[in-house]
């Protein structure tokens, strides 16, 4: 099985070919279990490990189905271009958050799962790293 991770103490990369490992993060005495997503036929899975993401995915973001595919494909396709730019310049970004290249091919269908994750992650980092990762923001979505 190939591998992603996601980034600031996850580390994004390619989704379709990677290897990684994962550790379980700590936060008082809860331990935060790390986001996974896996699709066998496509050899892939990702493991998000950015302290907060669960929390974010279950009391913060829109739930599963509210967006179409389509929206979280197109938004998705719109802020991986802008992270790998930021990934290419330590010096002008924080490298301890743009880590690690995403290898998001608008040619093949990631699924729904995927997708929404994804997505989910882009507007989580937004928020906690005050960032911008496109012409819309949290509020507008």
């Amino acid at each position: 099985m190939k591998f992603l991770k996601y980034i600031p103490i996850l580390i994004i990369t390619t989704i379709v070919s990677l290897s990684c490992s994962s550790s379980n993060i700590k936060k008082g005495n809860t331990k935060e279990e790390p986001v996974v997503i896996k699709n066998d036929s496509l050899e892939y899975e990702i493991i998000i490990i950015d302290p907060g993401f669960t929390a974010y995915l279950n009391s913060i973001a829109r739930p599963v189905g509210f967006y179409s595919q389509s929206f979280l494909e197109t938004r998705n396709r719109m802020m991986v271009p802008i992270w790998n730019m930021r990934v290419q310049n330590p010096t002008q970004f924080n490298p301890n958050i743009y880590e690690n290249i995403i290898d998001y091919s608008p040619h093949i269908d990631y699924g729904y799962d995927v997708n929404y994750k994804l997505f989910n992650y882009f507007m989580f980092a937004q928020r906690k790293y005050n960032m911008r990762l496109g012409n819309f923001s949290n509020r507008n979505l």
